[in-house]
């Protein structure tokens, strides 16, 4: 039903920046949170952050918070994750992924579990 294709991935030099995208389809696509993920070789599956369904809240972990920022455009069917001073530890494949229920009005306890269609991801590769 809802899909969801992330873009804007590539090869960067530290101290770079990045903006990637995610299309979904669907007419309720305004009614969910979305969430950023990545996954570096040999690593497990991390939460990079979230907007919520109203786009006004944002929620990061200490690893991204001031040089990460993700937003959104419900009238595109759109999320969007923009990412600035990028270090080799950033590289990874960036999954986008939309929340499994409608108008979440809280971030606590939030997990990947919470979220339930997702994309193919796509890779982002930062040079030292």
């Amino acid at each position: 039903q809802v899909q969801l294709v992330e873009s804007g991935g590539g090869l960067v030099q530290a101290g770079d920046s990045l903006r990637l995208s995610c299309a979904a389809s669907g007419r309720t696509f305004s009614r969910y949170a979305m969430g950023w993920f990545r996954q570096a070789p040999g690593n497990e599956r991390e939460f990079v952050g979230a907007v919520n369904w109203r786009g006004e809240s944002t929620y990061y972990p200490d690893s991204v918070k001031g040089r990460f920022t993700i937003s959104r455009d419900n009238a595109r069917n759109t999320a969007y994750l923009q990412m600035n001073i990028l270090n080799p530890e950033d590289t990874a494949v960036y999954y986008c992924a939309a929340d499994r229920r409608p108008f979440r009005g809280s971030w606590y306890g939030i997990s990947s579990a919470d979220f339930g269609s997702w994309g193919q991801g796509t890779q982002v590769t930062v040079s030292s």
